[in-house]
């Protein structure tokens, strides 16, 4: 009988090599951010659609410190899709050490551009900080540390000629931890790069008074960085904020990697365009999210399965 057994092992291993992996084997974990920033609702929702697209594959959300994270666990096949700033996501391709990617994340595969995060600068009224150079010898939270947010925050306070060592207290903190952390008044300000309405600063400016604080556009030119754009918080973005305030905008992609099948990259670039009205439903955020733009500036190659998608569409020729 046993000999029996192994001869029908024997004759069975081949095949069992050789067939496909079973439709339940197929996984996709999507890779947003902190739980209090855009990155996780429209990533919940973008998970809910993908299992529409793809009903066999068992969908997944992870919390993670957002850009450079995602890209990094892309690189490593530890995730399917994830967010990006595009600064991140060209430093990432690019191999820049100093940004938190010892080497090129090669593998790497665009998906699609989505919307702009807004460099947002908020602080306590009670704080004294009206301007950048008001943030001299303040407490501030620049986001986790070696995150897209923390390096949003270098470029834009380097151009202002600002250091870390110029505050008076540097926290390296999620969203949620830095607002709580204002309440108590155990920090002045917070720097946030996510989309408008980011529930931290709405759920800060109902707790406290707040003051948006202006990036002007000289302070953006001299980024030299292409990825850093003009823009305007809209008045009565936060309670409190009566006028519109300038900012600085960094474009956020949908990015994958080469080793997603072609199949799956087409179903999850699907998913979030014909699914776009669930992803408004999660965040206001979304509603900057544009088809016709949805190659836009893209700093490395598409997916292919992803292309297939544009092509059918017709948004490429």
């Amino acid at each position: 009988m046993k000999h029996l057994l192994r001869c029908t092992l024997a004759l069975l291993a081949p095949l069992l090599i050789a067939m496909p992996a079973a439709a339940a084997d197929l996984f996709v974990n999507v890779l947003t951010g902190g739980t209090s920033g855009v990155y996780y609702p429209l990533g919940v929702a973008l998970a809910n659609n993908i299992g529409k697209s793809l009903p066999a594959a068992k969908t997944s959300v992870q919390a993670t410190k957002a850009s450079v994270e995602n890209l990094n666990l892309l690189q490593a096949g530890r995730g399917e899709i994830a967010f990006t700033l595009g600064d991140s996501l060209s430093d990432a391709w690019q191999g820049n050490e100093e940004a938190g990617f010892k080497t090129p994340l090669k593998k790497l595969r665009g998906i699609a551009a989505i919307y702009p995060n807004y460099i947002q600068i908020v602080a306590r009224a009670d704080a004294g900080i009206r301007t950048l150079a008001d943030l001299k010898g303040k407490r501030i939270s620049v986001g986790a540390p070696k995150s897209g947010t923390e390096l949003n925050a270098r470029t834009i306070l380097t151009a202002a000629g600002i250091g870390y060592k110029d505050f008076g207290k540097v926290e390296y903190l999620p969203f949620g931890e830095s607002v709580e952390l204002m309440k108590n008044r155990q920090l002045d300000v917070t720097l946030q790069s996510a989309g408008l309405g980011v529930s931290a600063l709405r759920d800060l400016a109902t707790s406290v008074d707040i003051v948006v604080i202006p990036i002007p556009a000289d302070v953006i030119r001299k980024t030299n960085d292409p990825a850093y754009l003009p823009a305007s918080i809209p008045a009565n973005t936060y309670r409190g904020q009566t006028a519109d305030v300038a900012s600085a905008a960094v474009q956020n992609y949908l990015v994958s990697h080469d080793g997603v099948g072609n199949d799956v990259a087409y179903a999850m670039t699907k998913a979030l365009w014909t699914g776009l009205d669930q992803l408004v439903a999660a965040h206001s955020a979304a509603k900057s999210i544009d088809a016709r733009r949805a190659l836009e500036g893209m700093p490395l190659p598409l997916h292919p399965g992803a292309e297939k998608y544009y092509r059918e569409a017709g948004l490429i020729k």
